[in-house]
């Protein structure tokens, strides 16, 4: 691996690498104890407190929304005081929640511990380790935020299991104090380190080189309209898969499928390891824009297949590989589009105001597309979908048709006004 440049100097490939799978374990321990482990615990948390599991879980995404509204200002703290600094902090925080959980005596302590929780989450999540790669990296962090989602989509695929297994002999508080104890003993050294490493980013730009951005188009309005278009794009698309995702299992048995509804969507993990390990492979010079405007309309294209070929299998098979796909891939480029686009000056709040949108509409998605589905049917709220998913790619279509050519000049202009990169050459 190449010597990467940060804000603190040169990083050499080892310490890249160092920081990349730090990163990733951090990542995997992150979303593995403050989200995957929820739904396996969720039927312990109703028995325990005496609350309905469908309360639990009306508490759940109601701390998912909080949290959600906390992005742009966490982004601002990150742009301000460095990645690292916010993700120790949030290390801290996520313990000390994790405990005021376990200590919850009814359902009023268990909403705001999970509210809590949430809001931990908002300080050591993608919308934060995204930006700590950029501020280390420099504006070659496309590469590494794909390999940090490679290493991070395991983290269901590990902490299910695992919280299962810890819940056969523990109760669901004393996971949580182990959950705790992960994030202090592990996660925190880490975010510590980083916090040497990674370095606020000071909008300067060179007078040569703000001609040439007025030249790209690159002017403040062009700008703000870029940043609501991927806002819009993003958002689409997190409905999308919010809404499928939650319904997959009982959708594929309305359409036929039965038996084979489990199978199918036993796929869709795997399909998403694997768009981001083509991307780290194949799609290293691809455009973000471009890659964005793919992992938006791949759901469509796999609902379209899906609901032409049911219930035939090998069509509901093929649809899941294509959701997982599109899926991996934008959790990617979610984060490499905004650095495409506007470089490392305010890159973490402007990641904290698309992830909050997104997060929002996410989590209203299910409720909104149960309804369509009670006065619609399945086949027609599925194409409805499609349709929405479909307006997600013609929005990065128009920020293609935007940029146009004057994204590789506004690029290259970013890169070479970026302390980073500069130092590097």
């Amino acid at each position: 691996m190449a010597e990467a440049t940060g804000a603190a100097g040169p990083v050499s490939g080892r310490c890249l690498l160092g920081v990349i799978a730090g990163l990733g374990l951090t990542q995997i321990i992150g979303y593995g104890t403050l989200y995957y482990s929820f739904s396996i615990l969720a039927a312990g948390m109703a028995a325990d407190i005496g609350w309905s599991q469908d309360a639990v879980y009306g508490a759940f995404s109601a701390a998912l929304l909080a949290g959600a509204l906390l992005g742009p200002r966490c982004g601002r703290w990150v742009d301000r005081h460095g990645a690292g600094r916010v993700m120790a902090l949030g290390s801290v925080a996520a313990a000390a929640a994790l405990v005021a959980c376990t200590a919850a005596p009814g359902p009023l302590g268990l909403a705001l511990g999970l509210v809590a929780i949430q809001l931990a989450a908002s300080f050591v999540l993608y919308e934060v380790a995204f930006p700590a790669l950029v501020q280390v990296v420099g504006f070659g962090a496309q590469r590494s935020i794909t390999h940090l989602t490679l290493i991070a989509g395991f983290a269901s695929t590990l902490f299910w299991p695992a919280t299962a297994a810890l819940q056969d002999h523990l109760t669901w508080r004393e996971v949580y104090l182990v959950f705790a104890a992960l994030h202090l003993l592990l996660c925190l050294p880490i975010h510590l380190w980083l916090r040497s490493l990674a370095r606020t980013v000071v909008p300067t730009v060179h007078p040569a080189a703000a001609v040439a951005l007025e030249d790209a188009g690159d002017r403040r309005q062009d700008r703000r309209a870029l940043l609501v278009l991927a806002t819009i794009g993003f958002s689409l698309a997190g409905f999308v898969s919010s809404a499928v995702l939650v319904h997959m299992v009982p959708l594929l048995g309305a359409l036929g499928l039965g038996a084979g509804s489990l199978l199918v969507g036993s796929l869709f993990g795997p399909a998403q390891v694997l768009s981001r390990f083509l991307t780290m492979t194949a799609g290293r010079r691809a455009s973000p824009v471009g890659l964005a405007t793919v992992a938006v309309g791949l759901p469509s294209l796999a609902l379209g297949l899906l609901l032409l070929g049911a219930p035939a299998l090998a069509a509901a098979i093929g649809f899941a590989i294509l959701f997982g796909l599109g899926s991996g891939l934008n959790s990617i480029v979610r984060g490499t589009v905004p650095l495409a686009l506007f470089g490392r000056a305010g890159y973490a709040e402007r990641l904290g105001w698309i992830s909050s949108v997104v997060h929002i509409v996410s989590a209203l998605a299910p409720f909104l597309f149960a309804a369509l589905l009670g006065r619609l049917g399945p086949a027609p709220a599925l194409w409805l979908t499609a349709g929405l998913g479909s307006l997600a790619g013609l929005v990065f279509l128009e920020i293609l048709r935007r940029t146009g050519t004057a994204t590789g000049r506004i690029t290259a202009v970013v890169k070479a006004t970026d302390p980073a990169e500069a130092g590097h050459r």
